[in-house]
Order: C-alpha cells, then structure tokens, then sequence
C-alpha cells in the first residue's frame, strides 16, 4: 500500500471504512495492534526531540548568562566579518 492510499485513508473515514471493509476481523485487530505501537513510537520520539530542544535552550542560556557575567558581548567574541568582494561585472555593463 502506497503512502498516498494510507494518507487518503487516514484523511478520509468513508475512505477507511471502505478498505476496513476488506480485511477480516483478525486483520483489523492486528492492523489496530501496529498502528498503536507506531504512535507510541512516534509520540516517544516527538518527546525526545522536544527534550533535545529544551536541553538546547538551557544550554544556550547557560552560555549567555556566562557571557554577560564576563561582560562580553557577541561582538567580541566574533571577529569582524571580511568585506565580501564583488564579483565581476556582467558582460553587457555600461562602462561609465
């Protein structure tokens, strides 16, 4: 089954009355089995990811706070840019 047919499936509850339809009980009870153990598995990984963006957000305050305690600012930590050159002139440019 393709992930086109799933989403239309998933979007559409006629749609998946219809494919239920074609699966016996057993089938139905299994497809019910995995497809809760994929939203546990996906609600498990959207914890992490969510955990992973919090410890990112501690740390990251965690470096301003030791900046601003230094009485620094990012200006200083980072050097100035180099000018970018520009590059050449298009062919057909006007020579002034």
């Amino acid at each position: 089954m393709s992930s086109e047919s799933l989403e239309r499936i998933a979007r559409n509850k006629n749609v998946a009355r219809a494919a239920a339809r074609q699966l016996s009980m057993e089938q139905l009870s299994k497809l019910s089995e995995v497809i809760g153990e994929v939203i546990e598995q996906k609600q498990e990984e959207e914890k992490k990811r969510r955990e992973e963006e919090a410890m990112k957000e501690r740390k990251l305050a965690e470096i301003r706070e030791a900046i601003n305690d230094a009485g620094l600012s990012l200006n200083d930590l980072v050097p100035e840019q180099p000018k970018r050159r520009r590059g050449r002139p298009p062919k057909n440019a006007k020579k002034s």
